[in-house]
């Protein structure tokens, strides 16, 4: 194995954000650092307001980072002008929560699709009939039927208008995508629809996903590695597998325990989290999560816990590890 294929499309080092309010400085991403490799899936999973979308969006510089480096096959993303990031624009690409909200009600199936490519250029307005055929051939890709290129988005299901949004992001012919709790806004047999679309676009295409869900058991089978966020900050990062089968983090361990079970006679043994949520404003050294875990002592108030490598791959940030 040759170096190219051992050096990550993506890595992100100590990569903060804050925004500024007035009531402090909400940490809403706060020294966070991974990678991902050519065709595989990093998992990003925690309660709503953990900082995952923030992150995503930090990466591909929709939000400017507050601190830390983000370096795309080697080259460091981060100071990047604006001409350098619309160039890069073609190999980074997010698949967005409300596949409704994200689309332009003004332009129709065709407009959407064809917009990325006019705006990078690789057609003009001339070549009509050009531009036209790579629209239904993205759409037929995606499974949406080349009849719908003059609808517009009110006219069509949630599933349908989530396929336009993937057709959107692929026409650029994208190494890396964001995807931003991408069937969450879907009715559930939907979900399994796109979900296997998007494994489809990836074997086929060697994509490169950072999978934000909320969806822990879809997290599973989709990624490779999850990484476990708690108000901001990584808790846990482990390979998925090892991650259900030996949870080493307090907040994990709840985490996966209130996953639903399809079976009234399972018991489970729930962890039920008692306590109030620590301020992710102007926050206290220390672990964010002892305020709620029954295992906190005076060691996780001192300072912040650093994450640790337990096993190979396997990294917690907690003071009983």
């Amino acid at each position: 194995m040759n170096d190219t294929i051992k050096r990550p499309l993506l890595r992100v080092e100590h990569l903060k954000k804050y925004f500024h309010t007035n009531k402090g400085t909400l940490h809403a991403v706060d020294d966070v650092s991974f990678s991902i490799h050519k065709g595989e899936t990093l998992g990003v999973v925690g309660e709503s307001g953990c900082g995952k979308s923030t992150l995503g969006r930090t990466i591909l510089r929709l939000h400017e980072p507050t601190d830390g480096k983000i370096f795309f096959e080697d080259q460091e993303v981060t100071g990047l002008d604006a001409h350098a990031m619309k160039a890069l624009r073609r190999d980074m690409q997010i698949i967005f929560q409300d596949p409704f909200a994200s689309l332009n009600p003004r332009m129709t199936v065709s407009e959407t699709i064809g917009e990325s490519l006019l705006i990078q250029k690789l057609f003009t307005r001339k070549q009509g009939v050009e531009l036209r055929k790579r629209v239904t051939e993205l759409m037929d890709f995606v499974g949406l039927s080349a009849k719908l290129v003059n609808s517009y988005p009110h006219e069509l299901d949630g599933g349908r208008r989530q396929r336009i949004g993937i057709a959107r992001v692929l026409a650029l012919d994208p190494k890396f995508v964001v995807c931003d709790e991408p069937v969450s806004a879907l009715d559930v047999s939907i979900q399994a629809q796109i979900l296997n679309l998007m494994q489809d676009l990836q074997d086929e295409l060697g994509l490169t996903y950072l999978f934000i869900t909320h969806d822990l058991s879809v997290v599973k089978h989709l990624s490779n590695n999850i990484v476990v966020m708690y108000l901001g900050q990584m808790v846990e990062m482990a390979p998925s597998l090892v991650l259900f089968e030996k949870p080493l983090h307090p907040y994990t361990q709840a985490l996966l325990s209130a996953i639903p079970v399809p079976d009234p006679d399972y018991a489970v043994d729930r962890v039920l989290l008692q306590g109030e949520l620590t301020s992710p404003i102007n926050p206290q050294p220390g672990c964010r999560f002892a305020k709620r875990c029954p295992y906190a002592s005076e060691a996780c108030t001192k300072h912040d816990i650093p994450l640790k490598e337990v096993a190979p791959g396997h990294f917690v940030a907690c003071t009983l590890v």
